[in-house]
């Protein structure tokens, strides 16, 4: 019998997508069709799916990794200050924001409790504040926000909805369980995961390297640090879900490639985490629900408290958006269930919960998930198209640096040069937007944000001087630095410690020779580097939504001419039925004019 449920779970995992696909159903999450599913094969009604010992510990695995992996969305670079526009930040709004959440779920608790439907305030409060991070990320994805300042901002919302009802629900745990450690041990898991993370930063470029089909030894890390600080929770008394949680954020601090977080989105989603949604659902039991009228008044309460517990958004997302999408990301920000379920498992080894409440509370926040990406979808508007053009900046103003400024197609670069003589800043500011700065020090520069660029030129004739604007540069992280050294064979390494460093160098006399060789070998090529109304060109993919699709299939392709793909320090041949991957280069020739919509699509970061 028990692996006769393990296969009917396992047939329901492969067939709900499936339909979902056949049906076209697109705005509920497959997690809450697997839920309901869940109910459907359960105790509520078919009953032909029990909770063996395989199919628990199935479940559980499920948890810490959906755990994890939330862990693994977390954007760390939406938290570093930006230099703005004028408008606040998506991190300061989501601050405000999910401030405003923890008061208002403070304040529907308290009605319960009043109402006498729920004693435990403390634990209502963290349940009502808590979001589903991985449908939010679905929705997001699916409109292509991730790298707008909308997108960002509901991004972090979501992120303060998982990691700060974790840390409480853990503390709270503590402090009302019947374990005798002291909360300051929950220190321990933190310090555990920053040791791990020091330590296996440095061997895990090294990993890459070595790493074979056969050993997958991203993969195997990824499950070390999952059961080291799992275990190391269990053992201070915390939640393991708390060690999952970390473990996915020191992953991710790792910085691992595209492909790895992609082999344990596959595991985890295709394996163990529909497990667990769908024994959840099975482990319902909906006809003790029905029967208990104080349970069943409790749904629709809940499930109001769950939309109003995050009603102080709106006027918070007002303060940078327009109505209608403060009323969208409102409704995408009261979307509830990851953390639910863990939490009402806790809840229930500690007695807070009865197994009918925590039944009512699963059934409102599966209608949260069912209801909320709709109404997001119904209320979003598009907000106006705000490319981000890619930054150049200039030091140096020249006879060789104005022109190329000059010729850089309009629309899809912002240019900006910096000299420090008056001269050749009266010669050229007519015609190229520079700024003359009263020296070129390091300090001159930072303070003229001339390192606050995606492409940083460096186009002295002294390659010395280059030099020393090249460490500044490398300093400050500027993402793409190209500088000019005339001179290859320079006594002191220069060179060859710039190339090291990843600093893009030239000079004109290697440059004059390619030309001419192309010249001789291919001259039509040359002509169209020349050519006014097309071009050569390189695009990054940065738009999952591209990722999978082949060459054949994407919707520009009768416009350009594929010549390469850059993958990973290679160049592939394009033939038709090559998938794109996530961070390919795509070198082709196309008309001029269409290069702009071309960029927008695959470089939207999503």
């Amino acid at each position: 019998m028990e692996s006769i449920s393990l296969l009917i779970v396992l047939f329901a995992a492969l067939v709900i997508p499936l339909a979902m696909a056949k049906l076209r159903i697109t705005s509920t999450p497959t997690a809450v069709a697997e839920i309901v599913v869940g109910i459907v094969l359960g105790k509520s009604l078919l009953g032909v799916v029990t909770a063996t010992a395989v199919l628990t510990q199935l479940r559980q695995l499920g948890v810490i990794v959906l755990i994890f992996l939330s862990g693994m969305e977390i954007d760390f670079s939406l938290f570093k200050p930006t230099k703005g526009d004028g408008q606040i930040g998506p991190a300061k709004l989501a601050l405000l924001g999910y401030g405003g959440v923890i008061l208002a779920s403070l304040g529907f608790s308290g009605l319960l409790q009043l109402l006498g439907l729920f004693d435990h305030i403390g634990f209502a409060t963290i349940v009502f504040a808590t979001v589903a991070l991985g449908v939010v990320i679905a929705a997001l994805k699916e409109q292509e926000l991730l790298s707008k300042p909308f997108g960002q901002t509901m991004l972090l919302l979501a992120a303060f909805g998982e990691v700060v009802p974790l840390i409480a629900l853990t503390v709270y745990a503590s402090l009302n369980g019947s374990t005798t450690r002291s909360v300051w041990w929950l220190l321990l898991i933190f310090v555990a995961a920053i040791v791990l993370l020091l330590r296996f930063r440095k061997p895990y470029q090294w990993f890459a390297k070595i790493d074979k089909s056969t050993t997958q030894l991203d993969i195997r890390l990824a499950f070390f640090l999952i059961i080291t600080l799992v275990t190391i929770a269990e053992s201070v008394g915390a939640e393991n879900i708390l060690g999952a949680f970390l473990a996915g954020m020191v992953m991710k601090l790792l910085r691992p490639r595209e492909e790895t977080q992609d082999k344990l989105t596959s595991l985890g989603y295709g394996f163990f985490i529909p497990i667990f949604f769908i024994m959840t659902g099975a482990n319902i039991d909906l006809k003790a629900l029905l029967q208990d009228p104080r349970s069943l008044a409790l749904i629709p309460i809940l499930l109001v408290s769950f939309l109003l517990a995050k009603v102080l958004l709106v006027p918070v997302l007002l303060l940078r958006f327009r109505r209608a999408n403060a009323l969208a990301g409102t409704f995408l920000i009261s979307t509830t269930i990851t953390l639910v379920i863990p939490a009402l498992t806790v809840g229930k080894n500690l007695g807070f919960v009865t197994a009918t409440q925590s039944g009512a509370f699963t059934l409102a926040a599966i209608i949260t998930c069912i209801a909320s990406p709709i109404l997001f979808n119904r209320f979003y508007v598009a907000e106006k198209d705000d490319f981000k053009k890619t930054r150049v900046h200039f030091i140096g103003a020249n006879l060789m640096t104005v022109p190329i400024a000059q010729q850089l197609s309009r629309g899809l670069y912002e240019i900006t040069m910096y000299t420090d003589d008056p001269e050749k800043y009266t010669t050229y500011n007519s015609e190229a937007n520079i700024k003359l700065l009263p020296s070129l020090s390091e300090g001159a520069l930072r303070e003229a944000g001339a390192f606050d660029t995606d492409i940083l030129m460096l186009a002295y004739f002294d390659h010395d001087k280059n030099y020393q604007l090249a460490q500044w540069a490398i300093a400050a992280a500027v993402p793409r630095i190209i500088a000019r050294f005339e001179a290859k064979n320079v006594a002191n390494g220069q060179y060859d410690e710039l190339a090291a460093q990843g600093v893009e160098i030239y000079n004109t006399f290697d440059a004059n020779i390619s030309m001419l060789r192309s010249l001789i070998e291919s001259p039509s090529t040359l002509k169209i580097l020349d050519a006014t109304e097309s071009g050569i060109f390189e695009i990054t993919v940065l738009n999952r939504r591209f990722t999978g699709m082949e060459i054949k299939s994407l919707p520009f392709i009768d416009s350009i001419t594929i010549a390469q793909i850059f993958r990973e320090n290679h160049f592939i041949a394009p033939h038709g039925d090559i998938q794109i991957h996530l961070g390919d280069h795509i070198i082709f020739s196309g008309d001029k004019h269409a290069i702009a919509d071309i960029r927008r699509q695959l470089e939207t970061r999503n």
